[in-house]
């Protein structure tokens, strides 16, 4: 059965060894969309990247240590979205954050 409806997509970049009390922002934004009991969170390492500095992050095999680009995707209600935004204001402190709407399909 498919399910349609609108929602709200929330994507925060960021790189992967951004740390917040002691543990990767990325972990903190998992593991407080469980709590809020959000739908769902992808987090998705990219290879090949730069952010406002311009500074080139890449995931080559000599460079096993670089600050690779970190996108955390979460799909919900605009109303559930909204519930995280605070904590993200608290722990990201460089980054990017975007919403848009979206017609979501589920497939159940």
């Amino acid at each position: 059965m498919k399910i349609s409806t609108e929602g709200m997509s929330l994507r925060v970049f960021i790189g992967e060894t951004d740390i917040y009390k002691g543990k990767t922002i990325y972990e903190h934004i998992v593991l407080k969309a469980k709590e809020l009991n959000l739908s769902g969170v992808t987090v998705t390492r990219g290879i090949l990247g730069f952010g406002s500095d311009k500074r080139m992050h890449s995931a080559k095999l000599l460079r096993l240590s670089e600050n690779l680009p970190i996108i955390i995707e979460i799909i919900d209600s605009e109303e559930n979205i909204n519930k995280i935004i605070p904590f993200l204001d608290e722990i990201i402190k460089e980054g990017l954050v975007t919403l848009e709407h979206v017609k979501v399909l589920q497939y159940r």
